[in-house]
């Protein structure tokens, strides 16, 4: 049996999500994982212009991702500035 690597996690926490930005013309990109287990995301196409990409970017790809694998510390927002709360 293969072992799901911890990107494979990732994407696959993110299914869900990605349809829902997809909608509204964005996409998602995981670029990689650091070595202190952070995720790195660059959120692209209508979302990078977009007011809400800190909404959906706090509320739907970080929670999805850190309710989905626990082992993973954060997520870091490539291209656009997260809100903090």
């Amino acid at each position: 049996m293969a072992k799901i690597t911890l990107l494979e996690r990732v994407e696959s926490s993110l299914v869900h999500i990605r349809k829902f930005i997809e909608e509204d013309g964005c996409e998602l990109e995981v670029l990689g994982i650091t070595d202190e287990n952070i995720v790195r995301v660059e959120l692209k196409g209508a979302c990078k212009g977009c007011s809400m990409n800190n909404m959906t970017f706090k509320a739907g790809v970080e929670d999805a991702i850190i309710k989905a694998i626990p082992e993973i510390k954060g997520v870091e927002a490539v291209n656009f500035q997260k809100a903090t709360f």
